[in-house]
């Protein structure tokens, strides 16, 4: 009998576990990959930091959707604003100038159910190279 129920507790774990995996895309986390890290960094990014970044956005299939190399112009924000999608604010805290990150963004932190100007399509994961090219008004000594 204690088997019993021991056994029928289990299961009912793993299916509650397998319902939780395989509710969408929302339960996905943002996952940051650092390329590149700079040998010295004194100052790291933080909500409130005007930031200047170089990036390239794919979706999972290898397209591009935008890049500020072609530009030579990286976009310019502040972080904790809402300027910019969920899965930067978060992706990009902490981070040294010069260093380069691999964002792969769920799309519960990008454009969700309803995509982005006919080019991002509904629910897509986004990846994004960055690369952090200036924090405003941070003095060159503690950088």
């Amino acid at each position: 009998m204690k088997l019993s129920v021991l056994l029928t507790t289990l299961l009912g774990l793993n299916s509650l576990v397998s319902a939780q995996e395989n509710n969408g895309s929302s339960d996905k986390e943002l996952a940051i990959v650092v390329e590149y890290e700079v040998a010295e960094c004194k100052y790291k990014t933080k909500n409130g930091d005007t930031v200047s970044v170089h990036y390239t956005g794919e979706l999972e299939d290898g397209v591009v959707f935008d890049s500020s190399l072609p530009r030579q112009r990286p976009i310019q924000f502040t972080l904790g604003s809402g300027q910019v999608i969920k899965g930067w604010e978060e992706g990009l805290l902490d981070m040294c100038v010069g260093e380069k990150r691999k964002l792969i963004i769920p799309p519960h932190l990008a454009y969700g159910k309803r995509g982005a100007g006919g080019v991002i399509p509904p629910d897509a994961t986004l990846i994004f190279y960055t690369e952090l090219v200036e924090i405003e008004n941070i003095p060159k000594d503690e950088l």
